[in-house]
């Protein structure tokens, strides 16, 4: 892997971390400063995974190599959104009601590239002949996707009627706690589907033993935290404590179990980006 392709690659792995300050800091959202740093920003994931892999998709290819490029594409394009789209929004209760709004529906495309990437990704991974995992994997995604896209858009009707009418609706008020175990079951099953393709992952040997162990041990912990937690979603300010230093009430965030499959799209361009390079010199040789 060549120096360029190397630095996209270490630059996207820490994507996800990024936007954790990139979010997280308030003061950006400037009229005119979080657009231009947005832009910036998701322009430089563009060209990286552009760089590491993605352009695989539209190149003459066979299947499998396409089907990773797709794959590892749907699956960084999350956090690539919410690098353009949340700069400075902060959490959900420092957020307007407008800004809210956007959250849940930049949310929703997430949970539904998520998907569609994990389902790509299940048939690369069933042309390679590991099909036991990948299909766990797939059941698991299945349901965990709708149960996000239910929640979301209650989410975002809550803040839409906070908008216009000055307060959520009490209709959705009084559905709290079905909300929030809709919630918890969406993001065990993520954590599971996680575990799953990673095992997959690592019996077609497209993951190290080392990060297919990374993988599994990391979403593991994160399932564990999320059921000590318990079913309901706790009210970060009713914490003793800050809420980033509540394990339950981080692995619970809605854009937390997109994490682990972000990395696995890294991880699926850069293997379309050699796979491409290999394929290169050997039609040369061939033609020549």
């Amino acid at each position: 892997m060549n120096t360029v392709r190397r630095v996209s690659y270490v630059f996207l792995c820490i994507v996800p971390f990024l936007n954790f300050a990139v979010v997280g800091v308030r003061a950006f959202r400037v009229p005119g400063v979080y657009q231009a740093v947005g832009v910036a920003y998701f322009a430089a994931i563009a060209i990286a995974a552009w760089t590491l892999g993605a352009r695989a998709i539209g190149a003459d290819l066979q299947g499998r190599r396409r089907l990773l490029g797709l794959a590892g594409t749907l699956l960084v394009t999350p956090f690539a959104l919410v690098a353009l789209l949340w700069v400075g929004l902060g959490a959900p209760w420092q957020a307007n009601a407008a800004e809210n709004q956007m959250r849940y529906l930049v949310l929703i495309v997430m949970a539904t590239a998520i998907a569609g990437g994990f389902v790509v990704l299940r048939e690369a991974l069933s042309e390679a002949g590991e099909r036991f995992y990948a299909t766990l994997g797939f059941a698991a995604i299945m349901l965990s996707g709708p149960l996000y896209l239910l929640w979301n858009t209650f989410a975002f009707a809550a803040f839409f009627g906070k908008e216009h009418a000055g307060e959520m609706p009490a209709a959705i008020v009084s559905l709290r706690d079905m909300l929030d175990l809709l919630l918890f079951v969406a993001a065990f099953l993520t954590y599971l589907a996680t575990v799953a393709f990673a095992a997959s992952l690592g019996r077609v040997q497209w993951l190290g033993r080392r990060a297919t162990r990374a993988f599994m041990i990391v979403s593991g912990v994160a399932l564990l935290f999320l059921v000590i937690r318990g079913l309901q979603y706790p009210d970060p300010r009713a914490l003793s404590a800050p809420w980033y230093t509540n394990p339950g009430f981080v692995v619970g965030i809605p854009a937390v179990p997109f994490i682990m499959p972000f990395l696995f799209g890294v991880v699926l361009l850069r293997r379309a980006g050699e796979e491409q390079s290999q394929e290169g010199p050997n039609q040369a040789t061939a033609f020549s």
